[in-house]
């Protein structure tokens, strides 16, 4: 872990321009967002997703089907990774067409000991830059461990808040998951290889993208306050979700901002959110 402290400050600079067809599919996918799609029309929240994909030669991924670490992200000794939650201040939304810069910067590495034994958390920063604007900043945190043994139990559940202006049912299933694994690129293989799942990362069945049920729930904003915008949003993973039982999301508005949340089939909360919101 001493050499992975090297990493904090290091940074990464990558262009790409917004391209259509990608929000076109997302829409399919997720039966949401824009009605009509053109040049021009603005990404929903959390829908930059599908660009900078971690692209990496079939020679150069990991077991788990990430890109093997040490180039820009640390060389963490613990060979699972997820996103555990991240924040995002957006001024302006990304536009289809529009050609982006993203600076990324890894601003934290932090060394714990959680249930399941040692744990990492790197906190990386990218900025969303157009004709030199900034329009999008995030932080995401992703956590590192030695994956659970087959059979072991879920992280003790949290009880959600009976208090929802909300509720949407979420039936997850495998192609939804291969959708957007195609959409955002990731190779991860606990999300559409069950024997991994099963034999390798010890989990019961492919499991749900974190940034996907975080999609959802910003999404879950949209659809109920359409005169609103998210100004920011934070979210956090609880517990994780999987592709054989359906799961809810649910939320309320508090004054200017949505408290958000999902629920697992037990009832247990698997992910909180928060969006700030103002006025169009």
């Amino acid at each position: 872990m001493s050499e992975v402290q090297q990493w904090i400050g290091k940074s990464q600079e990558r262009q790409e321009r917004v391209a259509l067809q990608p929000l076109v599919r997302m829409a399919a996918a997720l039966e949401a967002g824009p009605g009509q799609s053109d040049m021009g029309t603005p990404l929903p929240p959390l829908w930059h997703w599908v660009l900078f994909p971690e692209v990496a030669r079939a020679s150069d991924l990991g077991l788990d089907g990430h890109a093997a670490l040490g180039e820009f992200l640390p060389p963490v000794p613990l060979p699972s990774r997820m996103w555990a939650g991240g924040r995002l201040w957006m001024k302006a939304p990304l536009c289809v067409g529009d050609d982006v810069t993203r600076v990324s910067t890894i601003l934290d590495v932090q060394e714990k000991t959680g249930r399941t034994g040692p744990l990492a958390f790197v906190t990386v920063e990218h900025a969303f830059h157009v004709g030199g604007d900034l329009r999008l900043t995030e932080q995401h945190d992703i956590v590192y461990r030695n994956p659970p043994e087959k059979g072991s139990k879920l992280p003790a559940g949290e009880e959600p808040s009976p208090d929802a202006d909300w509720t949407r049912t979420i039936s997850p299933n495998p192609v939804l998951l291969f959708q957007y694994s195609a959409l955002t690129y990731n190779g991860h293989r606990i999300h559409y290889d069950v024997d991994y799942c099963r034999d390798v990362e010890g989990y019961p069945g492919l499991v749900v993208h974190g940034p996907l049920t975080a999609t959802l729930l910003a999404g879950l904003v949209l659809e109920n306050l359409p005169g609103e915008k998210i100004s920011k949003f934070s979210f956090r993973a609880r517990r994780p979700l999987f592709d054989n039982r359906p799961f809810k999301i649910a939320g309320r508005r508090e004054g200017s901002r949505a408290l958000l949340w999902a629920i697992d089939p037990d009832g247990f909360l698997a992910m909180t959110a928060e969006a700030e919101l103002h006025s169009q």
